[in-house]
Formats: structure tokens, C-alpha cells, sequence
């Protein structure tokens, strides 16, 4: 389905699966990483989408995310403030990280990019214990990429939440991409790339590399 309610804010956490963390050579962390992504990042994952192809590799980074439809609250179940999930794309200039990571500098260049938060159709929330009942995954062109599954976070979906609203707040509108797991490399131009929960497809879209921006 289209968006039950306007995005208001993308929250994104990093290195939230141990074997992702290790594919990149990354530390785990000791609480949650997070970082942020403009509204104007936010596209449906259907038919073709635009991305920067002139500064180095993109790469593709599923993610489950979250729709938030109620004030989040200390002690809330997400049962009752979660509306909808669905399972994303957390694009990333790669190249583009590696260097601002280097001099310290803000993610935004490498991750806020238009067009970086691919989403699915949104589905119903059914409730966290039935979440890790069954995996999301990441087809390019017919052949797995990446699969995953709550069950394998380093923090969990509620711990992710509570951080999130204490530090940032947490309400209707927002989105919470909550980590991709291990499997994540580069796209090229004409790549479609399929996401799916249970096996069955959420959303399939063409990247098409823009090399004029």
C-alpha cells in the first residue's frame, strides 16, 4: 500500500548485525548508531529509480523499517504505536563514506543523498514476536543478495526505539530503518533490485546511475 501518513522523519541505525559490522571491517557498537536521512530521500520502491552514479560505487543495504503512528513513550509497546513496516533500501555512496569517515566528518553526503531510502509497500504491522517469524531479503535480478532477521540485531527493535525517542523523540510519520545484515556491495546501472518479506515481493525497481548530477 502507498503511505498510510506523511513521512516526517527517517531515522537510520549502523552496524546493527554483528556479521555486517565484520564484512566492513567495523567495531561493534556499545549502543545504538544513528544517523538521519531527508525527507526528500524517501522514494517507492516501483518501476526505475534515480541515484548519483558519478561519485563512485552505491552501494545497496536492505533494511526492515518501521512506520511509527503514535507518540512513542517510555514503557509503550510497539504493538500499540507501530502502524505499518515494510522492507527498505539504505542506499550509500561508498567511496564517499570512506572519506568523510576518515576526516570525521557528518554522514549526510554519503547517506542523505535524494533517492537513498528506497521503501516498500507498507504492510500492517503484526506485532514484534511474529516479526522474527520470518526473514526479509534482497533479490538483484532473480539472485539472493541478502536475507535477514530481527533475531540476528545486535539491539533489538524496542531497545532501537527507546533510544531513539529519548534522544531524538519518536512520533507519527516517522520511519525507523533498523540495520541491514551482512551482503551488501555495489549496484550498477539497469540493476533491478526486488525486496521481499516471506518470500513474497514488497516492491522491485531499475536503478538507473545518473552521471550529470
Amino acid at each position: 500500500m502507498k503511505n498510510p501518513t506523511p513521512i516526517r522523519n527517517i531515522y537510520c541505525v549502523g552496524r546493527n548485525y554483528w556479521l555486517h559490522a565484520a564484512e566492513l571491517g567495523n567495531a561493534v557498537p556499545e549502543r545504538p548508531m544513528i544517523f538521519t536521512k531527508p525527507t526528500h530521500a524517501a522514494v517507492p520502491w516501483e518501476r526505475e529509480a534515480a541515484l548519483p552514479g558519478s561519485q563512485g560505487s552505491v552501494h545497496y543495504e536492505a533494511e526492515l523499517v518501521l512506520l511509527f503512528a503514535k507518540p512513542y513513550e517510555p514503557g509503550v509497546s510497539l504493538d500499540d504505536v507501530v502502524s505499518h513496516f515494510t522492507v527498505g533500501l539504505d542506499f550509500t555512496l561508498r567511496d564517499v563514506q570512506d572519506g568523510i569517515k576518515a576526516k570525521g566528518y557528518p554522514w549526510l553526503p554519503a547517506k542523505g543523498f535524494k533517492n537513498s531510502a528506497g521503501l516498500g509497500a507498507w504492510l500492517p504491522f503484526p506485532g514484534t514476536e511474529e516479526l522474527a517469524e520470518k526473514d526479509f531479503s534482497l533479490r538483484i535480478g532473480g539472485t539472493e543478495v541478502q536475507r535477514g532477521n530481527v533475531r540476528d540485531m545486535v539491539f533489538g527493535l524496542d531497545e532501537l526505539s527507546a533510544f531513539v525517542a529519548a534522544h531524538y523523540g519518536l512520533g507519527p510519520g516517522d520511519a525507523l530503518f533498523t540495520g541491514t545484515p551482512a551482503g551488501v556491495g555495489r549496484v550498477s546501472d539497469g540493476d533491478e533490485l526486488t525486496l521481499l518479506w516471506a518470500e513474497e515481493s514488497v516492491g522491485s525497481a531499475v536503478v538507473r546511475l545518473k552521471t550529470d548530477e
